[in-house]
């Protein structure tokens, strides 16, 4: 919709940009979250810190490996430009591991550093969606309902402005229940709850999704197993197991 953004004289790509602040707000809302939650925010924000440099470290030095025939003719190439060439899942993966470890040195409590967490993972969920919109590849089905959005004279449905609506459901549930004295985890769970249900809905509206064989949603197929599971985890949390907020 909006590949650059200009500012003044510059011109900034959309998607760079939104990553950048993106990332910011994140860390910013797991200080605050773990305020609320009276846990350690210091050690919190530098989980979410560690996790974030070591994804994106992972990520480029991934894709870089990916294709060292093109880097090895320009070493330079590999620590600039930095707004393109990642390897996403990689640095997924690289990211959740490093917290992972680090949680285990610090001796974390998994479930109460989820809940403190997990504002900051539905935020950066959005800023992926948000980035999707204003520069990025997805596209919705065709509609005619008065708030489809023109894409190259086309009137789509807006499925990345819906996952923003999601993910703001999700922060409300968060919030409201963090007001409250809860299970251990409670948080967590019933997030990725609200934002699986939500994405499995919309997602029938993404024209690009990637499909299975058959035709089914690969990623519907994902978040059905990811919402069942928190369903029953949720099901399983023992009620003597009450924080006060």
């Amino acid at each position: 919709m909006f590949p650059i953004i200009n500012i003044g004289p510059f011109a900034f790509p959309s998607v760079g940009l939104v990553i950048i602040f993106g990332a910011y707000l994140c860390l910013t809302i797991v200080e605050k979250s773990a305020i609320r939650l009276k846990q350690d925010h210091v050690v919190l924000y530098s989980l979410a810190t560690t996790g974030l440099v070591a994804g994106f470290v992972g990520a480029r030095l991934a894709f870089v490996m990916e294709y060292w025939a093109a880097f090895q003719e320009n070493l330079l190439g590999i620590v600039w430009p930095l707004n393109t060439g990642y390897n996403v899942w990689v640095g997924l993966l690289i990211g959740v591991a490093t917290m992972f470890f680090y949680g285990r040195f610090k001796q974390l409590p998994p479930a109460n550093t989820l809940d403190a967490l997990s504002p900051a993972l539905i935020t950066g969920l959005m800023v992926v969606s948000l980035a999707d919109f204003l520069g990025g590849p997805g596209l919705g089905t065709l509609t005619n309902v008065p708030w489809g959005m023109s894409q190259f004279g086309i009137r789509r449905h807006a499925v990345q402005l819906y996952e923003l609506l999601v993910g703001a459901a999700a922060l409300l549930l968060w919030w409201q229940l963090s007001q409250h004295p809860r299970k251990a985890g409670q948080l967590v769970l019933g997030v990725t709850a609200v934002y699986s249900t939500g994405r499995l809905f919309f997602d029938a509206y993404r024209a690009n999704a990637l499909l299975t064989a058959n035709g089914y949603h690969i990623l519907q197929i994902i978040l059905l197993i990811i919402l069942l599971a928190s369903l029953f985890l949720l099901g399983l949390i023992s009620p003597s197991k009450i924080t006060a907020p």
